[in-house]
């Protein structure tokens, strides 16, 4: 199964049954939470740059704490790589500022 969002740039991002095995293998605690990684593509409070031409797509989940989705995007297509939750969003924020 493979669910997609459209991103803030109008990009097609899937997030496929692979990568969601990938991400519950290092964050079971996100398994309840698929639709809200999708969710934080499409509509993030905040996007930053990635080390490596990714991006991150943040969204407050509860006070202090962050749900981070990383994803790439191409011209046509994009994919999730992974996601996790942290409280340290300082860290997230010290990267270029990609939107708003």
């Amino acid at each position: 199964m493979a669910n997609s969002i459209i991103s803030r740039n109008g990009v097609l991002i899937r997030l496929t049954d692979e990568r969601w095995a990938h991400v519950m293998e290092g964050h079971g605690e996100l398994s309840s939470m698929r639709r809200q990684v999708l969710a934080t593509v499409g509509d993030p409070e905040q996007v930053f740059a990635g080390g490596a031409g990714e991006q991150l797509a943040t969204r407050e989940v509860e006070p202090g704490k962050w749900l981070v989705v990383v994803y790439r995007e191409f011209d046509d297509d994009g994919f999730i790589i992974t996601a996790f939750l942290t409280r340290r969003f300082r860290v997230i924020e010290r990267r270029e500022q990609r939107w708003p």
